[in-house]
């Protein structure tokens, strides 16, 4: 039977639970009764290391890291196994949202280098073979862009559709935002221009202005702005809250869901409008015309039908995009900085909704546990305990590596990087996010210590600024990533654990987290059928285990099994339970002991083994 076509999928409901009716073409064991076309491409059969730019590495000793600091370190991200490097904004900017506010889209900010740079960077990437992706940040702009300070000149000004204006509305005669929604950085959306008079819309920071997608000569520039990067040796583009660029029209309030709160989230209202998919298809037939990577960043939508959409092998639209729905599985009520109990069987089910969903229909996942907005996972999900670290670094590789999509490694990850130190201050925070979250909460909540205490532990958990500390090269000043021979200091402060945790110790050791992540993206290349083009199932039997995740990947007469501990205990399991009953090879493992004249498997804290059979 062939595979159910995404029509015939997408139209059926979804459970209120977030699984996926069984698929059409799908046995009830799980596995296909024949494999659906592979759709092969480049951009599928790759993993991204994804680096953030002020962070990684600083080549002329200001502190902050550059350009010519990433070149110095091409090598180093080949002997890794990936083979694209996502690089985070270099264009010259205010930084108020560390480069997400960008000032000139064609050029490139000073103090990380030059337009050369860039392409010099490019053409080292591919003389071994690999590409360079970029960020197209095009929701908005930074208010410092000389489009929108033409746009604010003048109601009159040429540019002033290029945003989004609004006279605001007159209540008790009083002038107020033209509607309650809430902006993520706090506060209400909109904010009062004086000098014109009017409103503009801003879903992030007052500085960062939303763009008008509704204006064609928008639509138009950022066109140009993609041709411009491509021709000059980009190889594709992660675009930044891509499905923010259509919003409903007319600005209507949201839904009251924090009576707290006199702004209220509006993702449903300017996520996902109705042109969306109109401007992603423009988009998609410039990228195809380069056969270049796009992922889209893709906050809010948890809807398999409407993912599809952009992200099906036939639309026209993204090769991929990112979903929140596992890394926001820790947010409480109060949104991101709330807490919630991680709970595995959760995280399961998701893994399985998105893995079997997009093998059914033709799309594709952008598989991802950390980046420049999501915290350490070892120290999240798992342990930093000295004793639990390596092991819980290893795991989660097994975790993702493996999985059907295009794996991102965010720099650090493959160290296994934590979180920063409990004992730091609010002085030591620098993320827009996290600061003003916490103004917010310490004018509502000063007479209440426990809740601010509260509010603390969850930016040590989650917060951005975790992700953003220096990359720790080795145990020299600075942990190796600047000139220790100056008055400059690194632009954040460094993590203590760079001491222990660096590149210098790991590139070497057999054992290390860094050669663990060697290994997984190296089996990806060498079982390409197997662990890019495979199905996917999730061992059932343990499926309401809070301490075991195991899945199964197969194509063809191939067969692997991973299985991973989640937790600090000893498990001991069945192989029957698990699945592996028989003659397996193993391709990977970590704190793991397989008998073969045994029915017992056993996993110490954090083990895993990758099982094959074919």
């Amino acid at each position: 039977m062939a595979t159910a076509s995404p029509a015939s999928i997408v139209e059926q409901a979804v459970h209120t639970n977030g699984s996926l009716p069984l698929p059409a073409g799908r046995l009830s064991n799980g596995r296909k009764s024949a494999p659906p076309p592979d759709n092969r491409a480049w951009w599928k059969e790759s993993s991204v290391y994804q680096i953030y730019p002020a962070s990684f590495k600083d080549s002329n000793g200001d502190g902050i890291g550059d350009i010519p600091g990433i070149i110095s370190e091409v090598d180093y991200i080949h002997k890794l196994g990936a083979d694209v490097v996502w690089l985070c904004p270099v264009y010259p900017s205010p930084k108020v949202d560390m480069g997400y506010d960008i000032a000139d889209y064609i050029d490139i900010d000073p103090q990380y280098g030059t337009l050369e740079d860039v392409q010099k960077l490019a053409r080292e990437l591919k003389s071994r073979g690999m590409k360079l992706v970029m960020d197209l940040v095009v929701n908005h702009s930074s208010d410092q862009h000389e489009w929108f300070k033409q746009s604010r000149s003048s109601k009159s000004s040429p540019y002033r559709s290029w945003y989004h204006w609004h006279p605001g509305k007159v209540v008790d005669g009083k002038r107020v935002p033209p509607n309650n929604w809430h902006s993520y950085f706090g506060g209400s959306a909109w904010e009062w221009d004086e000098g014109s008079q009017e409103y503009y819309l801003h879903i992030f920071a007052k500085e960062q202005p939303d763009l008008n997608w509704e204006e064609p000569k928008v639509v138009t520039a950022v066109h140009d702005i993609m041709r411009f990067w491509l021709d000059r040796g980009v190889d594709g583009f992660r675009m930044d809250v891509i499905n923010f660029i259509s919003k409903v029209p007319g600005y209507p309030d949201a839904a009251i869901t924090d009576p707290t709160s006199p702004y209220q989230d509006a993702t449903e209202l300017f996520a996902n409008g109705p042109r969306l998919h109109e401007f992603l298809q423009g988009l998609g037939a410039i990228l195809k015309k380069y056969d270049a990577l796009s992922v889209g960043e893709m906050p809010g939508i948890k809807d398999p039908k409407e993912i599809l959409k952009g992200v099906g092998f036939d639309r026209g639209e993204l090769n991929m995009m990112f979903h929140f729905e596992l890394v926001e599985i820790d947010h409480g009520k109060e949104r991101k900085f709330s807490h919630q109990d991680f709970s595995l069987k959760r995280f399961k089910e998701i893994t399985e909704k998105w893995q079997n969903f997009m093998y059914d229909n033709s799309g594709w996942n952008a598989i991802y546990l950390e980046n420049h907005d999501q915290s350490r996972t070892v120290s999240r999900w798992c342990s930093d305990a000295p004793e639990h670290r390596v092991a819980s670094a290893k795991m989660l590789a097994a975790y993702l590596g493996f999985q059907a999509g295009t794996p991102y490694i965010y720099q650090g990850q493959e160290l296994g990087m934590i979180n920063v130190p409990k004992e730091w201050g609010m002085s030591e925070y620098q993320d827009i996010e996290c600061l003003n979250h916490w103004k917010e909460v310490s004018a509502r909540y000063r007479d209440d210590p426990a809740k601010l205490a509260e509010y603390r532990r969850e930016y040590q958990r989650k917060g951005r600024d975790n992700a953003r500390t220096p990359m720790q090269w080795s145990t020299a000043p600075h942990a190796g990533f600047m000139k220790s021979d100056g008055a400059a200091k690194p632009w954040m402060k460094l993590n203590p654990s760079y001491e222990f945790i660096n590149a210098a110790q790991q590139v070497d050791d057999p054992d290390s987290p860094f050669s663990f992540w060697q290994k997984v993206l190296s089996l990806r290349k060498e079982y390409i059928d197997l662990f890019v083009y495979g199905d996917f199932e999730l061992i059932k039997g343990t499926l309401e285990d809070e301490d075991i995740l195991a899945y199964r990947r197969f194509y063809g007469k191939e067969e692997a099994t991973i299985i991973v501990n989640w937790s600090s205990k000893v498990l001991e399991k069945t192989k029957a339970e698990l699945g592996v009953s028989g003659a397996w090879k193993t391709l990977a493992s970590s704190n793991f002991e397989f008998d073969d004249a045994s029915s017992k498997v056993r996993l110490l804290p954090w083990g895993l083994v990758v099982l094959f059979r074919s």
